[in-house]
């Protein structure tokens, strides 16, 4: 039972106390000091859109409308915005009670123990450090193809893709700058592209045909490939033949195109850093699904009308949907807004995996000397040059093609735990103040975790083996370190031997 020792939400708060970049933990020992409190709710807004809109609304709106929903993708896209909603609220109310670095990691070390909480934040690790190479090298695709570079460097065929080095590099500069530098970069990058998303919806309506989403959702039929462990495990549960479209294929698709929602937690992550985080916070985690989801779903309709679904190109569908209806002109535009989106997804993967190692350093799972906080920027620079290594060599030298259904999977776990954190965090602290309240509770964080289970599970097998791999290893890590150095069991340790 030792290894499901929770830490109070007091410890958490005095964890995350105000403080200039240096201090001490909740328990008087050295820390790895505190974060600077220097967003608002303009600024979580600007991360939150930062990492959200990005490579699923430039490229999964092409490859699911073409092989598992058809012009229904826009369903798709709307349903997948409704899980991540249903668990936005739910993180919500937990940021707004507790706010802290390392979001889920932390609320679950308050609720269900610490060794559910490591698992929660090595998969965590897993999210953002290859979610953040997936999109250095679709960002090395891009700009090769913008300014026909040459495909030996910049490709995805590439031995060592120089591009996605080249943008890690400088984005891991700017994420150790400081938490307002990176601010000022996301706000820039946020503002070119959500003015051409809105440019691609305004322009492309007028070329919106009804023929092209006739029939909306194509009928059923057997699904290529989908066999032995790169079927969904649902259907491997089910004894189901793999298919595409229809209704199954609209949840299918909207379990890949969830990886374009993948990410909004980051502006959790960012609570301790945000001057009125029980207002702050809940705005801009709902500000952040609320814009991404109008744009996912606006963009996704527009391109399924302005071309018939079999005809999408599954590489860049937005670009090629210019093109076929004679606005070739367009297709640059399209471009630099994908080069700018995915800028902006990578610098905001730097910035939240810093704070999960950091928020995991200061509770002795990792070594606090890694996780200190730099006394000139305020940020944990340390730990952040540290992950953003493993995100070089990942982004450099592994196609990941693929590997991007294991930050789905990765995500949708973490949502799992943190809608079932509410529900227990009220039953054991129902005298804790709450500024924001999850609506309908136990039902809605239910209904979460339900959504993100079946969601999960639309997943295909091999997927799961890889992310089963990967929390294995997770263990030994745990148990070679950060079982013997918990803050929080040397704290009980010391409390038992004074008895």
């Amino acid at each position: 039972m030792d290894l499901f020792r929770t830490k109070s939400v007091e410890a958490v708060r005095a964890d995350a106390g105000e403080g200039d970049g240096a201090g001490e933990g909740a328990d008087g020992a050295p820390g790895a000091g505190h974060l600077r409190k220097r967003l608002s709710a303009r600024h979580l807004v600007g991360f939150g859109i930062g990492i959200v809109i990005g490579t699923g609304i430039f490229t999964l709106t092409g490859v699911t409308a073409k092989n598992n929903a058809g012009p229904a993708v826009v369903v798709s896209f709307a349903l997948a915005g409704l899980v991540a909603l249903l668990a936005a609220v739910c993180y919500a109310e937990l940021a707004s009670a507790v706010p802290t670095a390392g979001s889920a990691y932390t609320y679950t070390y308050a609720t269900a123990g610490e060794v559910v909480a490591w698992i929660i934040g090595w998969d965590l690790f897993l999210e953002f450090a290859l979610g953040a190479a997936v999109v250095a090298r679709g960002w090395s695709g891009y700009v090769g193809n913008l300014f026909d570079l040459p495909p030996s460097l910049f490709g995805e065929t590439s031995t060592v893709n120089l591009g996605a080095a080249a943008i890690v590099v400088v984005l891991t500069l700017v994420a150790v700058l400081g938490i307002r530098e990176s601010a000022r970069v996301t706000a820039l990058l946020v503002v070119v592209k959500v003015a051409v998303c809105v440019f691609v919806i305004g322009v492309g309506a007028w070329f919106v045909r009804g023929d092209n989403l006739s029939p909306f959702v194509p009928p059923s039929e057997p699904a290529e490939g989908g066999s032995g462990l790169t079927r969904p495990l649902i259907e491997a549960i089910a004894g189901l033949e793999p298919v595409a479209f229809g209704v199954g294929g609209v949840v299918t698709a909207a379990a890949v195109v969830f990886f374009a929602y993948t990410g909004f937690e980051a502006v959790a992550n960012l609570s301790e850093e945000t001057r009125r985080p029980a207002r702050d916070v809940p705005l801009g985690l709902l500000g952040t699904l609320g814009l991404a989801t109008a744009l996912y779903v606006g963009v996704a309709f527009v391109v399924v009308g302005m071309v018939q679904y079999t005809d999408i190109d599954e590489g860049a569908p937005i670009a090629d949907a210019f093109d076929q209806v004679g606005l070739g002109w367009a297709s640059s535009l399209v471009s630099i807004a994908a080069v700018a989106g995915l800028t902006s997804v990578i610098l905001v993967d730097l910035i939240t995996i810093g704070r999960i190692g950091f928020a995991m350093g200061r509770d002795g799972l990792l070594p606090p000397s890694v996780a200190r906080i730099s006394p000139r920027s305020g940020v944990p620079a340390r730990v952040t040059l540290l992950f953003a290594v493993l995100v070089l060599v990942l982004a450099t030298f592994v196609p990941l093609g693929t590997l991007a259904d294991l930050v789905s999977i990765g995500t949708l776990f973490a949502f799992l735990l943190v809608a079932l954190a509410v529900p227990v965090l009220r039953r054991t602290r129902p005298e804790l103040p709450r500024p924001f309240r999850v609506p309908f509770s136990p039902v809605v964080p239910a209904l979460a975790a339900l959504a993100c289970l079946y969601l999960m599970l639309n997943l295909s097998i091999e997927t799961w083996l890889r992310f089963l791999a990967w929390l294995a290893l997770g263990m030994v890590v745990y148990a070679v370190y950060g079982y013997r150095h918990s803050r929080v069991r040397a704290a009980a340790r010391a409390e038992t031997t004074a008895r």
